[in-house]
């Protein structure tokens, strides 16, 4: 596997490659989930490139971003038994050779402001800067991302959309550990105790509860804070009748970690 560092020497390990170009953006802290994003690349690409970069401008909170789990050499040694054929790991200075200070800013409607966009204003905005720099430097034809990120997933299509940039995105369906809690970078900060709790998260989407009988579902196992628990459109996010075909989004926290899951109802999310 090789590794690249800059978005230059990326570029000349590619001009001597030949095929589609799959691509698996992560910020490290790789798990189960990353590597079945990058194991189906690779059953469905020539080429399979993954990135390991934290980035700071999607972080609305500083001490998140301090507090991010940052565990490169255990990231790599996972990625080589995964059949990535490379891996980008570059720079803030690569990534943002102009500096951070005055960035693009990107049209996303009402997904900037709501559920996601509304607890961590700015953070989109930041998503959407990395991933631009990101696609740009890897020129890929299909980026795989988990669908645990649904608001993620809607914001990454409005930006290619808002670019034209000519890449498949596939959301690939969430992994999950034996008591059903959404495989996540920040669980490693939680107890084995807060982790079972945690799974009153899937437990809530199987019962189908309404969202005021959620709220007082996890509230009940532990859970600290809800910040919101939302029946919605698939597509457009906006809260919808619960009898619709559609998706409920959760944001909780426990043992001062916040954790985000989705459950969707329908058929929408698969093959995106």
């Amino acid at each position: 596997m090789e590794r690249l560092h800059t978005k230059s020497a990326l570029r000349d390990w590619l001009s001597e490659k030949q095929g589609k170009v799959g691509f698996i953006p992560t910020m490290g802290a790789l798990h189960a989930g990353h590597v079945s994003l990058i194991e189906r690349s690779c059953r469905e690409t020539d080429i399979t490139i993954a990135s390991i970069y934290v980035n700071p401008t999607q972080f609305n909170d500083p001490t998140d971003f301090e507090q991010y789990p940052q565990t490169l050499e255990s990231d790599l040694d996972l990625l080589c038994n995964t059949g990535c054929d490379a891996v980008y790991i570059p720079s803030t200075e690569d990534i943002y050779p102009k500096g951070t200070g005055q960035l693009e800013a990107y049209d996303l409607g009402d997904l900037e402001h709501i559920w996601e966009g509304k607890y961590r204003p700015g953070h989109f905005q930041g998503v959407c800067a990395v991933v631009h720099r990101l696609l740009d430097a890897v020129c890929p034809d299909a980026l795989y991302m988990g669908l645990k990120d649904f608001q993620q997933i809607a914001v990454i299509r409005r930006l290619i959309e808002l670019t034209s940039f000519p890449v498949k995105l596939i959301g690939c369906q969430t992994k999950r550990d034996e008591n059903g809690l959404a495989l996540s970078s920040r669980n490693a900060r939680l107890s084995d105790h807060q982790l079972l709790q945690a799974s009153a998260i899937y437990a809530g989407f199987q019962q189908r509860l309404s969202p005021d009988a959620f709220t007082k579902h996890l509230l009940s196992q532990g859970f600290d804070k809800i910040e919101y628990i939302a029946y919605c459109d698939a597509v457009t996010l906006l809260p919808t009748d619960s009898h619709a075909p559609g998706v409920m989004l959760v944001a909780a926290w426990i043992g001062g970690v916040r954790l985000i899951d989705n459950f969707s109802f329908n058929e929408y999310t698969q093959g995106i």
